[in-house]
């Protein structure tokens, strides 16, 4: 079982708030009776100076492992550039027991649980929000939070008390919350923006380099 280091935050391994979730979750489980198939947990250090906000546990990735982002396309990338800045311990192998750490850095999802064609609904996203403001509270020396595409963007401004007209989503936009703390975007690093072009490495590093760069002069 990964490890959660949240765990008095997280939902019930059969949380039903969200039925469509719920009901596609089953349906994923009786076809893959040996895959996670529940919630997925935050992953990462607890006393982290650095949060990651993701979108859902992808199939073939996190509902699958248990791990954000482990086992699809969008893992080697994420834990890749973690590694050039710093913030793993050991080697990422697509599996939730390679026995990879990370250090001064945690990820947590927007949505935590697998939507059909990986596009929660709206009030999917309202609904879990809580899950975010709770894990967002528990880590108060996580002053600087990355958010992967628009839809964690928007969860994280509302999780730290802003207002999106006032914090417009962009690749490496900043933004300093009511909280104190710093948002910087990202586009996602899904594998479907990494072959069209949208996000290349080198896009993805600049925004862990700033992270770093603005951890430093705080």
């Amino acid at each position: 079982m990964p490890d959660a280091p949240l765990a008095a935050t997280e939902p019930p391994r059969d949380c039903t708030l969200c039925p469509r979730l719920a009901a596609f979750r089953e349906t994923v489980r009786s076809e893959h009776p040996d895959w996670w198939n529940a919630p997925v947990p935050a992953f990462g250090d607890r006393d982290a100076w650095l949060a990651i906000v993701g979108l859902a546990p992808g199939k073939q990735g996190a509902h699958r492992t248990g791990r954000p982002f482990t086992g699809d396309g969008a893992g080697p990338l994420l834990f890749g550039t973690l590694a050039d800045h710093g913030l793993t311990d050991g080697v990422y192998d697509a599996r939730a027991d390679d026995g990879l750490r990370l250090t001064g850095a945690i990820i947590l999802n927007a949505v935590k649980c697998l939507p059909p064609e990986n596009k929660p609904t709206p009030e999917e996203v309202r609904t879990c929000r809580p899950f975010l403001d709770a894990q967002l509270a528990a880590l108060p020396n996580a002053r600087i939070v990355v958010a992967l595409g628009q839809i964690a963007h928007q969860s994280a401004v509302k999780a730290m008390g802003g207002k999106l007209p006032k914090c417009r989503f962009g690749h490496l936009a900043e933004h300093r919350m009511p909280d104190g703390r710093i948002l910087i975007d990202s586009y996602h690093c899904s594998r479907y923006n990494q072959n069209t072009g949208r996000l290349t490495p080198e896009m993805f590093a600049a925004v862990f380099a700033r992270a770093n760069t603005l951890r430093e002069i705080k």
